[in-house]
């Protein structure tokens, strides 16, 4: 960690006679105040400085310079130009800021150039008040740590600021999150007092010093960090913007290792979870209504909503408590009267919202904000206060003809300061309005209009054409199938009936009983074949039933076969019973037999079930 700033320095000393030259060495700092506050995840930076012109020629630029591992982590630079001394002071004017690199300028140190109002003549003086917002600035130290042990983390920093020009008394105060701290940088005119280290005042220090300092102190602070937010909000001219956001939400401290014990938790959370948090607070505007928490699970009830004129504020707690390293998504959801953010000027309306997150004190790495206007807006801009990326899409929703225009911005490194309101402006015609309650209306009137086309219209098939004689065909056919499987069932049933006159021969000895069973079966049967007849001869005449003959032609002619075993059988029990000669011999035919009958049974079976599936 020295080494890195021994090498920094090393880089800027050698590089210092090129940079003041071309900074304009005539401009001096007369008095410089800087104030760190390291009190939250975000490395806030606020410099008060008076700048004095001692040259002959009018400047028109304030520098500023970072070191690059500091301006790589820069989100947010603002400078103000201010007049008055003291308590006295009042701001004047926004000062605009770009990264303005000298030729010959190392990339070790970046360079901001700040556009002044008006030039800065010779003897002149200027107030100037720069405020600087910087993320993944805090690195934790132990990077790893368990449950019940809590976040040391380390800062490092400069006591003298890397000004281009030469500085007549700097001081540096650090804002620590409290009185507790490991270690720090010892300089000549350092104090503690409270949770403030204070490092000078420092005369006459020249151009682009540098004095390392490190700071390593504990902080439980919350360290929530949106690795991805998505924010949508949808305008309705019927009175309602909706709200939705996307959070993929990490806790970006010290990783936590080990095993994790719900019981310590719970019973001692400021001790064996000191480093997690258990819930994130969103500052929403006073008239957000029907607001909702939910998760890839779903609806989450551990939700609490604290609302006055001011402000609502919406307390949500994940479903577990955020150790170090660990992840968490959800979406939070609410609504607004249109009202109080969409109003007209000069012929366009422009609706006044706000770009960043409203969860406290949370980083967003990657911003997505989608304005999704009605459908039929035109002329479409956005406004906003520092450099974003813009592009525009279009949102299908329901009863779209075209789509509804949609405004993307997205910013990488949003902090709090960033939540600011911008500016979407473009044109509607009111009567585009009427579209979607015309297209109800017509819909509804087009469907009534079919209703009535429908109970009146004669939708039956012409009795002549191709397909409906086709038709009444196949539905002859199928009628005279099943007429067909009616007979053949009735002959199965005759044939169980016989099959019962042989057992109950065989347990009374009753023969005359049988044969009276097989002479009324024998009518039957008969009966049955001669109503077969007709039925099959109109299969066989019908081009409907080609596919079908074949296999109704054979369910007919096993079953007779079936129908001859089995008389055959009650033929040879029967003459047996009367000659008293039921021997081995006899029951040998008679097994035989019926072991053909089981097999054609089997068989009838099987087309029957075929010929019912047609």
């Amino acid at each position: 960690m020295m080494s890195r700033f021994r090498f920094d320095m090393l880089v800027i000393l050698l590089v210092v006679f090129v940079c003041i030259q071309h900074s304009r060495s005539d401009l001096i700092i007369s008095k410089l105040d800087r104030r760190i506050d390291l009190t939250s995840q975000f490395v806030r930076l606020t410099s008060s400085f008076k700048v004095d012109n001692t040259g002959p020629d009018p400047v028109s630029e304030v520098y500023f310079t970072f070191p690059e591992h500091q301006a790589n982590n820069l989100a947010l630079l603002v400078a103000v130009s201010t007049e008055g001394r003291g308590k006295q002071r009042v701001s004047a004017t926004n000062l605009p800021v770009e990264v303005k690199q000298p030729n010959g300028s190392p990339p070790s140190l970046i360079w901001y150039a700040a556009s002044l109002p008006k030039e800065l003549g010779k003897g002149e003086s200027l107030n100037v008040d720069a405020f600087a917002v910087f993320t993944h600035s805090l690195r934790p130290f132990p990077e790893q740590i368990t449950q019940a042990e809590q976040q040391l983390f380390v800062y490092q920093d400069s006591a003298h600021f890397t000004s281009p020009y030469n500085v007549k008394v700097q001081s540096l105060t650090v804002q620590l999150p409290s009185e507790n701290v490991e270690s720090y940088t010892k300089l000549e005119k350092t104090k503690f007092s409270g949770s403030e280290i204070k490092y000078g005042p420092y005369e006459n220090v020249p151009a682009l010093s540098h004095s390392p300092v490190i700071i390593h102190f504990p902080s439980n602070k919350q360290f929530a960090i949106a690795k991805e937010l998505v924010k949508e909000i949808e305008v309705s001219h019927w009175g309602n913007v909706q709200v939705t956001e996307h959070y993929n939400i990490i806790h970006g401290g010290a990783q936590s290792v080990g095993e994790f014990s719900r019981l310590d938790f719970q019973a001692r959370p400021n001790v064996r979870g000191a480093s997690a948090f258990r819930n994130l607070v969103a500052l929403l505007p006073p008239k957000a209504h029907s607001i909702y928490y939910r998760d890839a699970i779903g609806n989450i009830s551990t939700s609490n909503i604290h609302g006055d004129s001011v402000k609502t504020l919406f307390e949500i707690e994940p479903r577990y408590p955020m150790f170090g390293g660990w992840k968490t998504s959800f979406t939070i959801g609410y609504s607004l009267p249109l009202q109080d953010y969409l109003f007209q000027s000069e012929g366009a309306r422009f609706l006044n919202i706000t770009l960043g997150s409203l969860l406290y004190d949370v980083l967003v790495e990657n911003l997505t904000l989608k304005v999704v206007l009605p459908e039929g807006s035109r002329d479409i801009s956005a406004s906003v206060p520092f450099p974003v990326k813009q592009s525009q899409e279009t949102k299908f929703s329901h009863l779209d003809i075209a789509g509804r225009p949609t405004v993307v911005i997205e910013k990488i490194n949003v902090v709090p300061e960033h939540n600011q309101y911008i500016q979407v402006y473009y044109k509607f015609n009111s009567i585009s309005l009427l579209t979607e309650p015309l297209m109800l209306i017509f819909g509804f009137f087009t469907l009534f209009v079919a209703c009535i086309i429908y109970m009146h219209a004669d939708l039956t098939i012409s009795k002549s054409s191709v397909s409906y004689l086709a038709k009444l065909q196949w539905d002859e056919v199928q009628g005279t199938i099943q007429q067909i499987q009616d007979i053949i069932n009735q002959c199965l049933q005759i044939h169980d009936k016989l099959e019962a006159s042989l057992r109950e021969l065989s347990r009374t000895g009753n023969v005359q009983a049988c044969k009276a069973v097989r002479k009324s079966a024998d009518g039957l049967l008969k009966d049955l074949s001669k109503d077969l007849k007709p039925l099959l001869a109109l299969l066989q005449s019908s081009p409907q039933a080609a596919h079908i003959l074949h296999k109704v032609e054979d369910l007919v002619a096993k079953e007779r076969d079936l129908q001859e075993k089995i008389m055959l059988k009650h033929t040879t029990v029967v003459d047996c019973y009367e000659k008293k000669s039921m021997g081995r011999d006899a029951e040998n035919r008679v097994a035989s037999i019926q072991q053909k009958i089981s097999a054609l049974k089997q068989e009838v079976d099987d087309l029957l079930e075929f010929v019912d599936d047609i």
